[in-house]
């Protein structure tokens, strides 16, 4: 790929990186996608068996390309995964796949893109898009070299099968714990372990789903500062049946724990609870390893952006950002928006020189 004004190298092609390919094409941008996988699906595959969305398909679907079925029904793992494999088809884009890309660099023009088998792409502009899967955050704990059970990101976690008769802790009050935990509780003895109380919206609203509400009251276009206001937490989408689980008793629910010991952990007033397994559903970090010595990530390896331009690097933008410019940016239904914002963005900035 020769090196123009028009050439953009986006590095992904999950969600994020399908819409910005998308919008860099309604900019005149010339985009090059580079997957280290082997298909357009990101990180889908390798969540948990039973991952299904929050958002019904009709607010889940690429722009133009809807989820099949019925629109209001919930997606599973799967069907987002060939929904973006489809949608990867469709683009009149060059996307490389089994591509990793080991580093970027200043040039004269522009951004070297170098990848892990010694070829240099020259960039008029790189977009980061790769997302946070590869990885996953777990809080440091004292204690747990010494802890003889399992402790594992929800990352690493398929399905509850593994775990029958077990005693497992998981971490986590946003919707994967909650979900995690409940499907947990029906073959295992679960606690649910999280610094708060978990904050629930009701799911359905006067008959429709609340993303019907979130787009119409345009709530998903607030900043995340006004959305900080609102909420202290992830509020976890619930149809009653997680928020009737843990007052029942069902799916119990308990303060975080502050140390492990050999075999199990300690709550904040002393008491041990043996366990066999600790589950982590504590979040991501942006997965951004290639820009490491860019100059553009803080020491905790996460992006200098301002809605979703670098603010160290003119040609550096990023997709996918949890809040990058609002609720919904590192959503299927929300990362367009930031997408096209992006692009227009750096075909402006491209064509001033």
């Amino acid at each position: 790929m020769s090196l123009t004004s028009e050439s953009v190298v986006i590095v992904g092609a999950g969600q994020s990186g399908l819409a910005g390919a998308r919008a860099a094409l309604d900019a005149g941008l010339r985009p090059l996608v580079l997957e280290a996988g082997e298909r357009t699906v990101g990180s889908w595959p390798l969540y948990y068996d039973s991952l299904t969305l929050f958002s019904p398909a009709r607010f889940s679907g690429f722009p133009g390309m809807p989820i099949g079925g019925d629109p209001d029904r919930y997606p599973v793992r799967d069907e987002v995964a060939e929904h973006l494999d489809k949608c990867g088809a469709s683009l009149d884009a060059e996307i490389r796949t089994g591509t990793t890309v080991a580093g970027v660099t200043q040039s004269r023009d522009g951004l070297d893109v170098h990848l892990a088998g010694g070829e240099t792409v020259q960039a008029a502009a790189v977009i980061a898009a790769s997302g946070s899967f590869g990885n996953p955050l777990v809080p440091v704990i004292p204690g747990q070299e010494s802890f003889g059970g399992e402790a594992l990101h929800v990352a690493d976690y398929r399905s509850a099968q593994p775990y029958e008769g077990r005693r497992v802790v998981v971490v986590g009050g946003g919707n994967s714990a909650v979900q995690v935990a409940y499907e947990l509780a029906a073959v295992a003895d679960v606690t649910l372990a999280t610094r708060a109380p978990v904050q629930f919206l009701p799911q359905v609203r006067g008959g429709r789903d609340i993303h019907f509400w979130l787009d119409w009251l345009r709530l998903d276009l607030l900043p995340p500062a006004v959305l900080a206001r609102l909420f202290s937490g992830t509020p976890v989408l619930d149809t009653g049946i997680y928020q009737a689980a843990i007052e029942s008793g069902e799916l119990p629910r308990s303060d975080m724990f502050t140390a492990y010991d050999a075999d199990g952990v300690v709550w904040p007033g002393g008491e041990h609870k043996p366990v066999d397994a600790v589950l982590f559903a504590t979040g991501y970090r942006p997965h951004l390893p290639y820009l490491r010595d860019l100059g553009a990530l803080t020491a905790d390896g996460l992006p200098l952006h301002r809605r979703g331009m670098s603010t160290t690097h003119p040609r550096l933008a990023y997709l996918g950002v949890e809040f990058q410019r609002s609720f919904s940016s590192n959503t299927l239904r929300g990362v367009h928006r930031d997408a096209r914002f992006v692009m227009r963005a750096l075909a402006r900035q491209l064509r001033r020189g």
